[in-house]
């Protein structure tokens, strides 16, 4: 089988470095953290900054590298692509298309262009013109340097440009319309252009308005809006020439409206992977890592599972005590990040543990969600 690259060794990238050992391939993780999941469990872990693309360069050619797999974060899908523009690997698309999908700018410029529906952009001479507004740097994720300005606050609108730009690698942000609603995942899997397989995700943000934290797979999401979006999909893997593999998408939707926010290639992260598979039995990480090792989709009959998945974070800093549940459910996954003793960091930074948790109904499932985002189904002591 194939010298493969896993190139992440965060504890979402599990489920894909797992398909890839037992498919037989030859794994290589690479990151920089040593206390990651993969870097203290891997076989063979590389300890390197692989942002630094010349020394993953050389390491790619040292260990004869044949297939490289993005991980779960736009860093890591972004490196791939930047060593892969002359497409000696399969599955990844090039540079130019990369940063066209993962930098907010130049996304919202090609959907203007191409009338896909997402907020509306202000040029600099409309800011402080039309309220509310978010702020957002191009190319941070995880809600970093994000901020909702309500009214014309001269000092506000500066520090949250300052803010933004700061969170920026390339010290850029946008200013665009803030639009309210119902917030979702499209998440697909595109063949020549084609959505051959996706689900819709409803999400919550109940610690950091800016970070999914609970999340369950909508069954009956309104048939007219789900083909509105796939035809969007449609449209921009066929102008971008996209190869074959996932594509996820976050929209937010109001009554028979809906805004594209945020697009990408990359597996999502707090294992959305195990969201999807223990709900419906889809092997989503399977299929996410078959194209970058040349091998087909296996698609197997759906089923329908009412299941939640719950990031425990917190809006503070604190060390880790315990925690107390308040009422029962059934826990079918627990997957622990921290450990008691810990200094916790605020969300999105610091991370406690997930659970994927199963109800008899959609109707149950309904009300544990409801109630965690309440905050009442746990307490966290410090």
């Amino acid at each position: 089988m194939s010298n493969v690259m896993l190139v992440d060794t965060n504890f979402s990238s599990v489920p894909i470095y797992k398909y890839l050992v037992l498919a037989g391939h030859n794994v290589t993780v690479v990151g920089g953290n040593p206390n990651d999941a993969l870097a203290k469990s891997a076989e063979d872990y590389v300890h390197l900054d692989y942002s630094d693309v010349e020394k993953t360069k050389r390491l790619i050619a040292d260990r004869s590298v044949e297939k490289l797999v993005p991980g779960c974060n736009d860093r890591s899908y972004f490196v791939c692509s930047e060593i892969n523009d002359n497409g000696q690997f399969p599955g990844i698309d090039p540079l130019i298309t990369t940063e066209i999908i993962n930098n907010k700018e130049k996304f919202r410029d090609f959907s203007a262009k191409h009338g896909m529906p997402t907020p509306r952009v202000l040029a600099d001479h409309e800011i402080g013109t039309r309220w509310p507004v978010i702020v957002k740097p191009v190319d941070a994720y995880s809600g970093r340097g994000v901020n909702i300005i309500h009214e014309n606050n001269k000092d506000e609108i500066t520090l949250a440009l300052v803010h933004a730009r700061k969170e920026s690698r390339t010290g850029t942000c946008i200013v665009e319309d803030y639009v309210e609603g119902q917030l979702y995942s499209h998440t697909a899997f595109i063949q020549s252009g084609n959505v051959i397989i996706d689900f819709i995700v409803e999400e919550h943000c109940s610690v950091n308005q800016f970070v999914v934290d609970t999340s369950k797979v909508i069954y009956n999401f309104p048939e007219s809006l789900l083909e509105s979006i796939r035809a969007n999909i449609h449209l921009l893997a066929n102008k971008l020439d996209l190869h074959d593999g996932l594509i996820h998408t976050q929209f937010i939707s109001n009554n028979n409206n809906y805004w594209l926010i945020e697009i990408t290639r990359r597996c999502p992260g707090d294992l959305y992977s195990q969201l999807i598979e223990l709900s419906t039995g889809f092997k989503y990480a399977d299929n996410y890592a078959r194209p970058f090792v040349g091998e087909p989709f296996i698609f197997g009959k759906v089923k329908q599972n009412w299941v939640m998945r719950h990031t425990l974070t917190q809006p503070l800093s604190y060390t880790l005590d315990s925690i107390r549940f308040n009422l029962p459910f059934m826990l079918i996954n627990w997957v622990p990040i921290s450990r008691t003793g810990d200094m916790l960091q605020a969300s999105p930074s610091g991370r406690i543990g997930i659970m994927f948790t199963e109800a008899s109904s959609e109707q149950t499932l309904n009300k544990m969600i409801n109630t965690t985002i309440e905050h009442q189904l746990y307490d966290i002591n410090p």
